[in-house]
């Protein structure tokens, strides 16, 4: 729609559905859109702000995502609008699952350039970050029934006998847990999550292959066993928080 005076309001139905959002009592909105709308953030929140109704300035939030090249079999696949060629997101869940998907446009910034490379996603190796993620909580689920004593009996073991500076690493890594997740929802950056679990499961891995968990000596053993059930619980958690599953075997 172009006024006589020759500029657009192409945003006035976008003003007004925010209108409508507010008025039914979402305080808190985040609208995801390409890097090209984004004009239509200014114009948007100009235009609720003129209307003078108590809507805070920078209202809604936005997460500007740039456009995602998709790479399959060493070939990028072409994408044209004219000849009505694309790839959806069901064509990625159709060939490398939506854990995959999921793991993947969420672990990378949202306005930085993206390919997605659908044999990684494929790979059953360490450069598959979301294989390599659930691979090390599925190696704990395993040491935990190789144990064969339930995990509920973890709980209140002492961590006395951890006095490897891996294990030390990994404690502090698992403290940075809980600001991880605050800073994520805050600037709206759950890519944050993702780097995280990466690197949480890279410094597991090293530590299982490195140091072997259950040892004769059972103070030291039921520590480890502890530290190992504390990393399995954040990597559950953070995957659910992605919408990827936490497999206990693979």
């Amino acid at each position: 729609m172009r006024k006589s005076d020759g500029s657009y309001t192409y945003f006035v139905p976008d003003v007004a559905y925010h209108v409508t959002k507010w008025e039914r009592g979402f305080r808190k909105v985040i609208n995801v859109q390409g890097t090209d709308h984004h004009s239509t953030v200014t114009r948007v929140r100009a235009g609720l702000q003129a209307l003078g109704i108590g809507i805070p300035q920078g209202y809604p939030d936005y997460v500007l995502h740039s456009l995602v090249k998709v790479m399959r079999g060493g070939e990028e696949v072409k994408i044209s609008k004219r000849a009505g060629s694309y790839v959806t997101v069901r064509d990625l869940i159709d060939w490398v699952g939506r854990d995959a998907v999921r793991f993947f446009l969420v672990s990378r910034k949202a306005d930085t350039e993206f390919v997605f490379d659908v044999d990684l996603a494929l790979a059953r190796s360490e450069e598959n970050p979301v294989y390599y993620v659930q691979m090390a909580h599925a190696r704990v689920c395993s040491v935990i029934a190789l144990w064969g004593k339930g995990a509920e009996r973890l709980a209140g073991a002492s961590l006395t006998p951890l006095t490897l500076e891996r294990e030390f690493a990994l404690a502090r890594r698992l403290a940075e847990y809980p600001e991880v997740v605050s800073a994520a929802a805050r600037e709206l950056a759950p890519h944050s999550i993702a780097f995280f679990l990466r690197t949480l499961a890279g410094e597991f891995h090293g530590y299982y292959n490195d140091e072997r968990i259950l040892v004769e000596d059972s103070s030291v053993a039921l520590a480890r066993l502890a530290l190992c059930a504390a990393v399995r619980q954040v990597l559950a958690n953070g995957l659910a928080l992605l919408g990827v599953s936490a497999p206990e075997r693979m």
